[in-house]
């Protein structure tokens, strides 16, 4: 997790993760595959790196309905099959009533669950999470912070999660790094960093 005020540098960092933001310098690496190498002149295109970013804003398609959305995201398969994999992943975050909805028409909760399913639904090697709840309203946060937990604990691949949330980062109790004014000031477990 990457925790901090803002301007601290924690989008940037998701940014340079994903490939939309190039570094001057340093390596990111992913599996011991570099990603970005500024020495050796890597720089794997975004669409190569497989790593699913999730916007603050979710980026969801507004003319696609929340099947088209996941479908759009499921990667080299035929119509027939990301369809398929589509409604598995709305099931999944229990939104499969949404499928032939637009975006306009959910609320805060059920787009933020139709844009990790997106996310989920194109098999990332890494999936990349900036600041999941800052649109929602307090009491919906409540409900979704503990459900996000449990898919991020269920997963079998690594997630950099930027929140402001002390909760969620407590409930989910991994590797935090506290960044101030864009340097590293601490890492840890949530419990020791975020005391």
């Amino acid at each position: 997790m990457l925790f901090g005020p803002s301007g601290s540098g924690k989008t940037t960092i998701l940014s340079a993760i994903a490939g939309l933001l190039r570094p001057a310098t340093g390596r990111i690496t992913l599996f011991g595959e570099a990603l970005f190498d500024a020495q050796q002149g890597i720089d794997l295109a975004p669409d190569r790196r497989r790593v699913a970013l999730v916007f603050q804003s979710l980026a969801l398609f507004p003319h696609l309905d929340a099947l088209g959305n996941v479908a759009y995201g499921v990667p080299g398969a035929s119509k027939a099959e990301r369809s398929e994999r589509a409604h598995a992943w709305l099931g999944r975050m229990r939104v499969a009533h949404l499928a032939r909805r637009h975006p306009s028409s959910f609320s805060g909760g059920e787009a933020q669950r139709v844009a990790l399913a997106r996310a989920l639904a194109s098999e990332p090697r890494a999936l990349l999470l900036d600041e999941p709840f800052s649109a929602l309203d307090q009491a919906l946060v409540s409900e979704l912070r503990t459900e996000l937990a449990d898919h991020i604990n269920s997963l079998s691949l690594p997630v950099v999660l930027v929140t402001h949330d002390r909760k969620l980062a407590r409930d989910l109790d991994g590797q935090v790094t506290l960044l101030r004014a864009g340097r590293v000031e601490r890492v840890g477990p949530a419990k020791d960093v975020l005391v």
